[in-house]
């Protein structure tokens, strides 16, 4: 059965990242032109994994599950895929981090926000094991997931995401990069389809 038109928007950043993304605001602007009716949320992510999740499913806790769905770029791809995990919701997945856990182990200590250099925080060493119980295995739904990856992305490994995701959709791109610098051209709109927003 077709599932309802999304009415409900999440929308993950990624590690050291904001609500102040280029992803996030052009995903925004784009709701605000044509489907304002759509109740969009981007939650500025605390540094830890636990707290983040936490916070997600808080504010998500009212939401209809037929008809929300969440975005979520690198890390906020791996939180994305928590919330799927959970809701068996639609995702969009933007070169998701699939192994968080070994990949932010050697960014324990001190960090700065991409998009604000003044803000910063500490990756704590106990963060790592909060990744490890946030994976969620198989997803019983992944035909409501489509995945975005870039062959060129520099941090993570394409072969990785592609295989983290068998019986979603992928769409695999050359070149490209991690932050996929083209997604208001080449993407948003595949996005937005996927999501079928109201």
């Amino acid at each position: 059965m077709t599932p309802p038109p999304t009415t409900h928007l999440l929308y993950l950043h990624g590690f050291r990242s904001s609500p102040q993304s280029t992803k996030a605001k052009q995903m925004a602007s784009r709701l605000a032109e044509r489907h304002p009716a759509v109740n969009f949320w981007c939650p500025q992510l605390p540094p830890s994994p636990h707290d983040a999740i936490e916070m997600i499913m808080r504010g998500i806790a009212r939401w209809p599950r037929d008809s929300m769905a969440v975005v979520g770029s690198s890390l906020g791809g791996f939180y994305a895929t928590y919330v799927t995990g959970m809701t068996r919701c639609r995702a969009v997945l933007l070169n998701p981090a699939v192994h968080p856990a070994r990949d932010l182990a050697r960014h324990i200590g001190a960090q700065t926000q991409w998009h604000d250099p003044a803000t910063r925080f500490y990756f704590r060493p106990e963060y790592i094991d909060e990744l490890h119980a946030l994976d969620v295995g198989p997803l019983t739904r992944p035909e409501r997931v489509l995945a975005i990856i870039a062959k060129g992305d520099e941090l993570l490994d394409w072969r990785e995401m592609s295989a983290r995701y068998p019986g979603s959709r992928i769409d695999l791109r050359e070149g490209g990069d991690h932050a996929l610098s083209d997604f208001e051209h080449k993407h948003l709109d595949e996005v937005i389809a996927f999501l079928d927003l109201a």
